[in-house]
């Protein structure tokens, strides 16, 4: 007989013990550094000034904590969870901008007074480039199949996050991007190319020689 207990409103079977002992570490670690996402993301926020990036910050903080409790409830009831795993969307995709304009040398705040928008998005991106990270070392040591769809789903979406808060930094020329010379992309553009023909794959030891 199955004991029974409450998981947000739903009846649950008790889960079976189906996951590997490191999977138990991974998966602690990416839901600490989740709640450190977003209480980090809620520590920014007063500090914001632009509206653009505190709309950046609050659909990404309601996105990162919406995969938290999916994470949360397939790791403790080891089924598919009452939601499916949602797609982040970027609202405005620009092409980026390239080249280096002159800047004021970066140097560390002196007091809470000079937080900018511009240490705030860095911090931002980041913490959502890390945990894209994360999740992919931690998705490929998991063992239960449903943890690891769910985990490994979210890869994608951190990084569009990551994506989304770098345009803002790209467009603001808080994070600038150099470009090679055009012969030196010439060159590194042709480095590589296809085969030629198919491959010719060597037999391996026992269709070689026969097996014993």
């Amino acid at each position: 007989m199955h004991q029974q207990n409450q998981f947000n409103g739903r009846m649950t079977k008790t889960p079976q013990m189906n996951h590997g002992g490191h999977e138990f570490f991974d998966v602690h670690e990416v839901l600490s550094c989740s709640i450190n996402l977003l209480d980090q993301f809620m520590i920014f926020r007063p500090y914001v000034r632009d509206n653009e990036l505190l709309d950046i910050l609050d659909r990404q903080y309601q996105f990162a904590l919406m995969q938290y409790n999916l994470t949360v409830e397939c790791f403790a009831i080891g089924q598919k969870p009452s939601q499916e795993t949602a797609t982040y969307m970027i609202r405005e995709m620009s092409q980026p901008i390239y080249n280096l304009q002159p800047a004021e040398p970066k140097r560390p705040n002196q007091s809470l007074a000079e937080v900018k928008d511009a240490g705030i998005s860095a911090y931002m991106l980041g913490l959502v480039k890390g945990h894209a990270s994360l999740l992919t070392m931690s998705a490929v040591e998991v063992t239960h199949p449903i943890v690891r769809r769910v985990l490994a789903s979210q890869v994608q979406n951190f990084i569009e996050m990551a994506y989304e808060i770098f345009m803002y930094q790209n467009k603001k020329a808080y994070y600038q991007v150099p470009q090679l010379a055009y012969q030196d992309m010439q060159i590194m553009l042709n480095a590589y190319a296809q085969p030629i023909g198919t491959p010719q794959m060597p037999l391996n030891n026992g269709m070689a020689y026969g097996s014993h």
